[in-house]
């Protein structure tokens, strides 16, 4: 591999689906559009879909599709990690861009990246919108403010808005700005990062793996920068927690167990401090999950000490054994 990667470096994108048909349609005809110099292959991660996806791909002709079959749902995290794996191995490629099912790169987003050189960061994140033309906020990358002098006072005053990237950011005319954490939306992966920390921990599941790996990448050194030019579109239907609660159940154990592992990334020594809270607050969520009020407890002290422990290696049929118990 190159030391530095230059104009008409070769990019492969990795799909990660399941149970979305239409829009992986969508997406593909999208990437399909792209010229072969600026889009060498696509990889799409088939994670157990039902819905006829694995027909369809299979019915596809283009020479630049390669689809992995997975017999059974390995979730997000799980997706990413095989996909950018059978990347590397087929293609042995510059960069890696990756999306979601429900995300694609706006009509020109891949050429526009290869046509400049992007050696100067291990990854770029792309600027991610709803198709209304509104910042999609689910995929705003951030700096942590423990990582840097000033945040944590600004925090006080700002709150979350205070270390995600504002509106201004997201101007053409800013120039490529440092961050210290961005989503799998719009990520361009070098094979830099991947010489440097690896590949995403698939074990996540979901929730947080995307943080955890861009995360880990600048804390090992590595930069990441946001190019507010390069724009995807993020086409998903946002569906809040009823009254607060995770459903199905079993989602709360990933959330409470990434979000461990993401606290003890980002705090260092004062995560010792805010756990009791952080625990607190979470026992007290409780109430919000009537008839399952246990099993939401039983969940969200295995998923702590989990966190703890850095313990992800338990199997997804675990968790939802678990979530079911009465």
């Amino acid at each position: 591999m190159q030391e530095k990667q230059t104009k008409g470096a070769t990019l492969v994108a990795v799909v990660v689906t399941h149970n979305r048909l239409a829009q992986l349609k969508t997406t593909l005809k999208r990437l399909r559009d792209t010229p072969a110099q600026a889009l060498a292959a696509v990889v799409v991660v088939n994670n157990a879909s039902s819905d006829g996806t694995e027909a369809w791909l299979s019915s596809q002709t283009d020479p630049r599709l390669t689809c992995l079959h997975m017999r059974e749902n390995l979730g997000g995290a799980g997706g990413f990690e095989a996909g950018l794996r059978k990347a590397v191995n087929a293609y042995n490629p510059d960069w890696l861009v990756v999306m979601d099912d429900d995300a694609r790169p706006t009509a020109s987003a891949l050429t526009d990246f290869v046509s400049q050189d992007r050696s100067k960061a291990e990854a770029w994140a792309a600027a991610v919108y709803h198709p209304d033309g509104r910042i999609c906020d689910m995929n705003r990358p951030f700096r942590n403010p423990m990582w840097h002098s000033g945040l944590p006072q600004k925090i006080l005053t700002g709150g979350r808005n205070a270390f995600y990237l504002s509106a201004q950011d997201y101007s053409q005319t800013v120039t490529a700005k440092p961050v210290d954490g961005a989503s799998f939306v719009g990520l361009f992966v070098s094979r830099r990062a991947i010489d440097r920390v690896g590949y995403p921990n698939g074990n996540l599941f979901i929730y947080g793996d995307d943080v955890l790996y861009t995360l880990g990448l600048s804390k090992a050194g590595g930069t990441v920068l946001f190019d507010p030019s390069l724009r995807f579109e993020h086409d998903f239907e946002s569906q809040p927690a009823a009254r607060g609660r995770f459903s199905p159940l079993w989602k709360s154990y990933y959330h409470h167990r990434n979000l461990i592992l993401i606290y003890r990334l980002t705090m260092g020594w004062l995560f010792w401090l805010a756990l009791p809270l952080v625990a607190a607050k979470w026992a007290l969520k409780a109430r919000r999950y009537k008839g399952e009020r246990l099993r939401y407890l039983m969940l969200t002290a295995r998923a702590l000490v989990h966190g703890l422990r850095g313990k992800t290696n338990v199997p997804h049929h675990t968790v939802t054994a678990w979530a079911q118990r009465s």
